[in-house]
């Protein structure tokens, strides 16, 4: 596809404020310039919401709230159904303006694309199971129903670094349950959200019960929402740190809150693992969307006898993986989201190299146009680096060695998060007293990808409240409702 198809592409797509059903522009005629990251220039400007903007939206979703909650379910499953045939329809075109936005290789995107249409999939089964329960009171002489209703109106917040999937994931179940929303887009990738929200009118979606609002003041636009306790419900994925401004906003009304925070996900490796699947591993938790995932391997250990040969073979899979703009063909490696985040991973590594960590590939940012990192392996990492506390958020990959199974535990937990952690052993009784002991919410058990649509996924600690996906990805926005009757 050449640069003037792929502007066309972004042409096509309508970058205002979609409120109520309709696409208008901000106050002020307001905007912000999105970037593509391989090369630093703009892609175009998209609608940057103001305040009145972000009650404009939320006036829409409470007033759309009562219909929708009393849609039948089926009803409500078959927008997302036809949302998931639309979404696979489109999707070379939703890849490549993932691609463009957020920088990840077209393959990657296109993974995304279906891996977000499963969602709505998911959901749709979901909106037609929402049970509740009928029983005799204990005593006699009453009886209880037990229903559950919709939350009702949801702010959802999503980040950039899975600018569809992280959409549907809360869009699904709050469709699904009867809630309206109003979702906000992280402002390096609203386009993908944008597309959206066409895709969802389009499967029938009624007025209102979406709105998206594209800022870059999400503090002042979001805060005077939450404040106002017309939402009843918050779902945020991003950093540990606003996850923790935001719950102290929606304490005063009392909001439900679902958060999918940071990440400092431990990658242990038990000297009687199979090497080949380890390194296999190893590669999909680290370099998935070029290590910005929060279930990214952030903190690899392997065990002394072992990590020589690991490392070696890790290096030489990763030193193979073509770099380079993701439209490219044959590239596996695309940039990083801005030059905030390449600074940040050159300062991790560069602490970690001077606490005595050696260069195994990698190492150094290439220079030029475009947000680039080279897949980098380091070993001997001490624990006191930087990068041990932080997520890195790129191509990095830090080995340390242990001896002992104790020793790896508590290296792994030594963290106040707890969102992912991976465990390779070929014997079955260690691998389920680790993934027992080691205090995340998910385990992935030889294994380097643990996301699904039907399975929780959510974390511990400072890694977040609430979980998202599987069957109990729905009752994040239900009620739960008891009605005594007196029958005698």
């Amino acid at each position: 596809m050449t640069d003037r198809d792929e502007a066309r592409l972004v042409d096509a797509v309508d970058k205002r404020l979609f409120i109520d059903g309709k696409w208008v522009d901000a106050t002020d005629g307001r905007t912000s310039d999105v970037l593509d990251p391989a090369t630093g220039a703009t892609l175009c400007a998209v609608a940057d919401a103001a305040p009145q903007d972000g009650r404009a939206a939320l006036n829409a979703a409470v007033a759309a709230q009562p219909a929708f909650a009393a849609m039948a379910p089926r009803e409500r499953a078959d927008i997302l159904t036809r949302a998931f045939a639309l979404l696979h329809e489109r999707v070379d075109d939703l890849a490549l303006l993932m691609t463009l936005e957020m920088g990840k290789p077209l393959a990657e995107s296109r993974g995304e694309i279906a891996y977000a249409a499963e969602f709505f999939r998911h959901f749709a089964e979901e909106a037609v199971r929402i049970d509740g329960g009928y029983q005799t009171a204990p005593a006699g002489g009453a009886r209880f129903l037990v229903a559950r209703q919709p939350v009702g109106p949801c702010l959802l917040i999503t980040p950039w670094n899975f600018p569809m999937a992280m959409g549907t994931r809360k869009l699904g179940p709050a469709i699904a349950a009867g809630c309206t929303s109003v979702i906000k887009p992280a402002p390096q990738t609203p386009l993908s959200m944008l597309a959206l929200m066409d895709i969802l009118a389009e499967a029938g979606l009624p007025a209102g019960a979406v709105n998206c609002i594209s800022t870059t003041e999400a503090g002042a636009v979001l805060e005077p929402m939450i404040r106002s306790g017309l939402a009843r419900k918050l779902s945020f994925t991003g950093s540990t740190q606003v996850g923790r401004i935001l719950l102290e906003q929606c304490a005063e009304k009392v909001l439900r809150t679902s958060m999918e925070l940071g990440g400092n996900a431990p990658f242990l490796v038990f000297s009687d693992a199979d090497l080949d699947e380890a390194v296999e591993g190893a590669m999909a938790a680290k370099m998935r969307n070029m290590g910005e995932a929060c279930t990214a391997a952030n903190r690899i250990y392997v065990q002394s006898s072992i990590i020589d040969e690991f490392g070696r073979r890790l290096a030489a899979r990763m030193a193979e993986l073509p770099v380079g703009r993701g439209t490219e063909d044959g590239v596996r490696v695309g940039p990083l989201i801005d030059d905030a985040a390449l600074r940040k991973v050159q300062t991790l590594v560069a602490d970690a190299v001077e606490r005595g960590a050696t260069v195994l590939t990698g190492g150094s940012a290439p220079g030029g146009p475009g947000f680039f990192y080279p897949p980098t392996v380091l070993t001997g990492v001490a624990r006191d680096a930087q990068m041990s506390d932080q997520e890195i958020f790129g191509p990095v990959a830090p080995l340390s060695a242990f001896d002992t199974e104790e020793e790896a535990v508590a290296a792994a937990n030594d963290t106040e998060f707890g969102l992912v952690s991976y465990v390779f052993t070929n014997d079955l009784r260690r691998a389920l007293r680790v993934a027992e002991a080691l205090e995340t919410g998910m385990v992935g058990l030889n294994q380097g990808v643990v996301s699904n649509p039907a399975a929780p996924f959510g974390g511990m600690k400072s890694s977040g409240l609430g979980r998202e996906g599987g069957s109990v990805g729905i009752d994040e926005f239900l009620e739960t409702k008891y009605i005594g009757i007196k029958m005698s």
